[in-house]
């Protein structure tokens, strides 16, 4: 249940329920986010298997599988996997998009309150939706649903200063416009500026976990106004807007793709892969403390 966070808007109401309720709007058209949503570099697979151990026969177990967009490749890999998804539409278009693939099941469930299988995971993978999961939950439950030196792979995507530059920079007075809580003047980040530590230091804290590797990827997706406003349209933020002031949004970046920037931008994403072993899990109860390297 991947999100851009960029442009979320304050909320008043207590931090655990704004999240749920913001999770909760990617439900609501999973065949647009199914549509929409880009997929990952090859490279990140290539990185799962060296760092995480996905290969072949690798037992795999997916938090927040969305519909489908690490899963597919994944299961082409061989791995048998669980992935649990919270959204019954968007588990029902992954279930279609996985069909044939006879070692993966999707379950339609909370991670939160999924009780875990008797059998532990070489793997437990969330792509782009980790944050969604509640932070007293995440780390100790991904932890003891692993086998002893199994490893949690995270993997975020981060928007990055790069692609279309000025798009992006005028883009803001549309948000600012339309929607008020927009932070005024507000830039993305170079991707040097993002170093992962904020999530090496929640593993960390865990005591759950070895040391954190760290791989990373810059992917530019070049988008036609059409499907530049579709996948804005599957982000919770802006699908969270009151109708009218999403509407109005909306129809400000058109105009502005369309006659400042010939139809089409382009769009920078950081890929972060985060990979953590355990010696803990179920099956053994020692813990170590962690740490962060770069592979």
């Amino acid at each position: 249940m991947p999100d851009d966070m960029t442009h979320a808007k304050r909320d008043d109401r207590p931090e655990e329920s704004r999240r749920e309720g913001l999770r909760r709007t990617f439900d609501e058209d999973a065949e647009l986010y199914d549509r929409a949503r880009p997929g990952y570099p090859p490279g990140l697979y290539d990185d799962l298997a060296e760092l995480a151990g996905a290969r072949p026969g690798g037992h795999v177990l997916e938090v927040g599988c969305g519909t489908g967009q690490l899963t597919v490749p994944l299961a082409r890999l061989g791995c048998r996997i669980t992935a649990v998804e919270a959204g019954p539409h968007m588990a029902a278009v992954a279930r279609r998009n996985l069909a044939g693939a006879a070692a993966v099941e999707v379950v339609t469930a909370d991670f939160e309150s999924w009780p875990l299988p008797e059998e532990p995971f070489d793997v437990v993978v969330a792509a782009t939706a980790f944050h969604w999961i509640d932070p007293a939950v995440r780390m100790a439950k991904a932890a003891e649903a692993l086998r002893p030196g199994g490893t949690l792979a995270v993997v975020r995507t981060q928007h990055v200063r790069g692609g279309t530059e000025e798009f992006f920079v005028e883009v803001q007075r549309c948000y600012e416009r339309f929607d008020p809580d927009t932070p005024p003047g507000l830039r993305l980040p170079p991707a040097a500026d993002i170093d992962g530590s904020d999530h090496a230091h929640e593993v960390a804290l865990s005591g759950r976990f070895g040391p954190t590797v760290f791989r990373r990827h810059e992917q530019d997706l070049t988008y036609t106004t059409s499907d530049y406003l579709d996948l804005l349209r599957t982000y919770s933020g802006h699908r969270a807007l009151p109708e009218a002031a999403r509407t109005g949004l909306l129809e400000c970046i058109a105009n502005l793709i369309d006659k400042r920037h010939g139809g089409r931008v382009t769009k920078r994403y950081l890929i972060e892969l985060a990979v953590s072993p355990t010696s803990g899990g179920r099956r053994a109860g020692a813990a170590r403390q962690g740490g962060t390297s770069w592979a």
